[in-house]
């Protein structure tokens, strides 16, 4: 004997328009969300200013700045060094990028449950 596993849900059932309704304004809201992080830059730096690395809201780095004066491009430690910044710089961006998306894609992409449907949801 098989059970209908919507009987309970009230008299209409389970109303399946409403759910993928529902599933795709989750989903204009989650590429609305991820364009406003694309065009977001952030900004990472290291040694008080000296390198800055700028990166979107989605991680692509868009650039970085080297404050004049501080390096000599023919000294191959000094390159050594700069190079270990923008690498800092990068991360130092990135990791606000990544809370910055967090933060804004997080009840979208985090599989909260959606008002009134039973469980969890993933994107």
């Amino acid at each position: 004997m098989t059970q209908n596993p919507f009987e309970g849900l009230g008299d209409g059932g389970f109303d399946m328009n409403a759910l993928l309704q529902q599933a795709q304004q989750m989903q204009e809201q989650l590429q609305n969300a991820q364009a406003r992080l694309t065009e977001t830059v952030v900004d990472g730096t290291v040694a008080g200013g000296a390198v800055t690395a700028k990166v979107n809201g989605v991680g692509e780095l868009v650039g970085v700045e080297i404050k004049a004066g501080g390096f000599d491009g023919s000294d191959p430690d000094d390159l050594a060094d700069l190079g270990d910044m923008i690498v800092a710089a990068y991360r130092d961006a990135k990791a606000q990028a990544d809370a910055l998306a967090s933060e804004a894609l997080g009840p979208l992409a985090g599989g909260g449950a959606m008002p009134g449907a039973p469980g969890q949801i993933g994107f």
